[in-house]
C-alpha cells in the first residue's frame, strides 16, 4: 500500500496557473503508473492525467490537454500536476491516484488504481 497525501489546490482565477504535488510514501513508488483525478460536486469522479511507472509516457483527457502537464519525480516520491489556463469548469476536488505495485502503464479507469489521496480542491472564479 502506499499513502498519498496532495497539496497546492485553492482558490484562483480564470486565466491562473497552479501546481499540484501528490507525495507519496510506503511502498515502492517508482514502479507504478500514477494518475490524477477530480470530481466536481455532484458529478463521477473523472480521469484527468496519467504518467507510466518511467514518466516517458502520459496521457490526457481532452477537457485538459495542452492545459494540463503531468509529471513524476521518483527520487523524490512525488507526481505533479501542472495546470495552466484555468477555467471554471476545472474546479473540482483533484485526487492522486496509484495503480498496484508493478503495474506501470497508464489507465483511465478509476478502477484501475488501489491507492488514494484526500484530495485537494481547486476552485477556479470567473
Amino acid at each position: 500500500q502506499v499513502q498519498l497525501v496532495e497539496s497546492g489546490g485553492g482558490l484562483a482565477q480564470t486565466g491562473d496557473s497552479l501546481t499540484l504535488s501528490c507525495a507519496a510514501s510506503g511502498r515502492a513508488f517508482g514502479s507504478s503508473a500514477m494518475g490524477w483525478f477530480r470530481q466536481a460536486t455532484g458529478k463521477e469522479r473523472d480521469f484527468v492525467a496519467g504518467i507510466a511507472w518511467y514518466g516517458g509516457l502520459t496521457d490526457y483527457a481532452d477537457s485538459v490537454k495542452g492545459r494540463f502537464t503531468i509529471s513524476r519525480d521518483n527520487a523524490k516520491n512525488t507526481v505533479y500536476l501542472q495546470m495552466n489556463s484555468l477555467k471554471p469548469e476545472d474546479t473540482a476536488v483533484y485526487y492522486c491516484a496509484a495503480r498496484p505495485l508493478l503495474y506501470g502503464a497508464v489507465k483511465r479507469a478509476v478502477a484501475e488504481y488501489s491507492d488514494w489521496g484526500q484530495g485537494t480542491q481547486v476552485t477556479v472564479s470567473s
